[in-house]
């Protein structure tokens, strides 16, 4: 293999870099090889060209905005995930400036294509009331509904990500004997979440259950298995939230969303704790977000509800009765006389 392939300082890139280096995780590894797989296969649709026959200096900027053009008209990808696959190149080429010196220039034209305009994302949450009412939906009397009962309960409290669920372990509860719960996230950097009494006593009673329904019983075992006593899966998750948030809708609609997905768990708990006054800082350190500025986006959605609420409460804009103030003749008397100029 020549030391100019492609595929050699990608392989290197991937299997050595991110994960030793950066402590990239897989999730993080999978989302950057799945941009490089889209671009062996326009490589090879539009120029006839083999991942093993790439060199690095064909990959150029005009060949990055022929894949970028590519992936948005062929393959439907929307601004956000053009970006995304773009940011992933473009981190590539930022190593491979200092791995291979004389590309530096071809880099720099590279890491220098700007990203597309998105609208902002808006976030939806759920109320305390609508958490509620799903919580309410599995059948307690069934081994599964007490299951997806606690999985729920627990997604909700921790704010947890969805991989974050998937992968706590027996171990991560009540961590060194505490009354938290260790999860480790993006970047594989863990964090250590408080947990209320209601879900160690849910937890606890879930986690003794299963101490005499599982075969191997291992503190190192994920705490949540699916009906196969395998690991949950993303798509798992998702259908046991869609399950009991259609309940919950068939019983009050307005309280439950008509599109809902596991990060909405998050979010709602990020809301519910803003809105009891926690501070910003606090509620990143609990979420696990790197920067506050990413916190920050609970706080403008929730200055867009408190903005809707005072307008349901306010006169409109329009309104045709003439304010208060243009009926109080002797008011308007008394400005009329401020506005003449005094006597000198």
């Amino acid at each position: 293999m020549k030391k100019s392939s492609f595929i050699y300082f990608l392989s290197r890139y991937l299997n050595n870099y991110l994960s030793l280096h950066t402590g990239a995780s897989v999730n993080t590894i999978k989302a950057y090889s799945d941009t490089f797989k889209l671009l062996f296969l326009f490589a090879k649709e539009k120029y006839k060209l083999k991942p093993q026959g790439i060199e690095l200096e064909m990959i150029d900027r005009k060949f990055i905005l022929e894949f970028l053009a590519w992936i948005t008209k062929k393959r439907k990808c929307s601004a956000s995930t053009r970006n995304l696959r773009l940011s992933n190149i473009k981190a590539f080429f930022s190593y491979m400036q200092t791995e291979m010196p004389s590309i530096v220039l071809q880099s720099q034209n590279i890491l220098q294509i700007p990203k597309k305009k998105t609208h902002r994302q808006v976030i939806e949450y759920l109320t305390l009331e609508g958490i509620k009412l799903i919580l309410t939906q599995p059948d307690k009397e069934t081994y599964t509904g007490r299951k997806h009962l606690v999985l729920l309960s627990f997604m909700f409290a921790t704010g947890a990500r969805v991989q974050e669920m998937i992968d706590v372990t027996i171990n991560d509860f009540k961590y060194n004997g505490s009354e938290f719960v260790r999860l480790v996230g993006k970047g594989n950097k863990a964090r250590l979440v408080p947990l209320e009494m209601d879900v160690i006593n849910l937890l606890e009673g879930y986690l003794q259950a299963e101490k005499n329904r599982r075969v191997f019983y291992n503190i190192d075992d994920p705490i949540f298995l699916n009906h196969s006593n395998h690991k949950l899966t993303r798509q798992g998750i998702a259908y046991i939230v869609k399950k009991y948030a259609t309940q919950a809708r068939n019983i009050n609609e307005k309280l439950i969303p008509l599109k809902i997905h596991p990060h909405i768990f998050r979010h709602s708990r990020a809301m519910a704790l803003l809105q009891t006054g926690v501070e910003l800082i606090y509620i990143r350190d609990f979420l696990g977000h790197y920067s506050v500025m990413t916190t920050e986006m609970y706080v403008r959605v929730n200055n867009e509800a408190i903005k809707k609420a005072l307008m349901k409460v306010s006169p409109g804009e329009n309104s045709l009765e003439a304010p208060i103030w243009e009926k109080d003749k002797e008011l308007l008397y008394f400005l009329k006389n401020m506005a003449t100029e005094p006597d000198t």
